[in-house]
């Protein structure tokens, strides 16, 4: 089948190019037409807000067979939140077609793998991040979430083996897998379990973030940052030592870092 044809602009006989889509900032703004080719598989969310609004059994009939997406139905509580019906959902696939969900069109069925990987290896966290790097490193904003999302029980329960797993990361040429070594190990997180001991002492993590200081990615930066006012809810004393550390020399990119950082205790 050959590809249409493109609209000639008129001024001038030049190709015409559709404005990329702009994504919902509501749930309720949502058009039935996105909502339908969510649920295909055929569009990828663009926000959290098209995230939430999917809903998993119609994603499952849409998208995988018969059996499992009576399962899916079955399994997840509409009520839920969002992450624990990712889990549900990510429960009912059968193991033999996990690997090749990875890969799916959908950001949803991917972070339906995440869950499912997780729910594979358990608490073999060696396995569980060699098995979530594509994930980690994922195109979309959304699977790269529910990556870390996913393993984050496992790292809840062996904080001090994870962090010397992930250390190894911060030295990676993709952005988003250095991310995923400070966004996974925070102390308190987002949609998670908090990391007690880690907020009891941050110290153990000092060598993961120490690499990550003067990142040249924004998206690596901003993630420290984050860590670190996690970290300053409970030991601010910790965070104010070590990032005064990071002040002397700084460049501007550190400085701002720092400046996020102690957002929460300091003007």
């Amino acid at each position: 089948m050959s590809a249409p044809m493109a609209e000639s602009d008129r001024s001038g006989g030049g190709i015409v190019t559709p404005a990329p889509r702009k994504g919902a900032a509501k749930v309720a703004a949502v058009t039935p037409e996105i909502l339908a080719r969510l649920h295909a598989g055929a569009e990828e969310t663009l926000t959290l807000s098209e995230c939430l609004a999917v809903d998993f059994a119609e994603m499952a009939r849409g998208c995988l067979s018969v059996a499992t997406a009576e399962a899916v139905t079955a399994a997840v509580d509409p009520s839920a939140g969002i992450t624990k019906r990712m889990a549900q959902a990510a429960g009912t696939l059968p193991d033999d077609v996990v690997d090749d969900l990875i890969t799916h069109p959908s950001d949803t069925i991917r972070g339906w793998a995440a869950f499912a990987l997780a729910g594979r290896h358990g608490s073999d966290l060696e396995a569980l991040f060699s098995a979530l790097r594509p994930l980690a490193a994922d195109s979309h904003f959304g699977v790269r979430e529910w990556a870390w999302l996913a393993a984050r029980p496992a790292i809840v329960a062996q904080p001090m083996a994870a962090l010397s797993l992930l250390m190894p990361w911060t030295g990676e040429g993709d952005e988003t897998l250095r991310r995923f070594a400070s966004e996974a190990t925070r102390p308190r997180g987002v949609w998670c379990s908090h990391i007690a001991v880690l907020k009891a002492d941050p110290e153990p993590a000092r060598l993961l973030l120490e690499p990550l200081k003067a990142d040249p990615s924004k998206y690596v930066r901003d993630s420290v940052a984050n860590w670190l006012n996690d970290a300053a809810k409970t030991r601010p004393d910790w965070v104010l030592a070590l990032t005064g550390r990071w002040l002397e020399g700084a460049t501007k990119e550190t400085a701002a870092l720092v400046k996020r950082a102690r957002r929460s205790f300091l003007s």
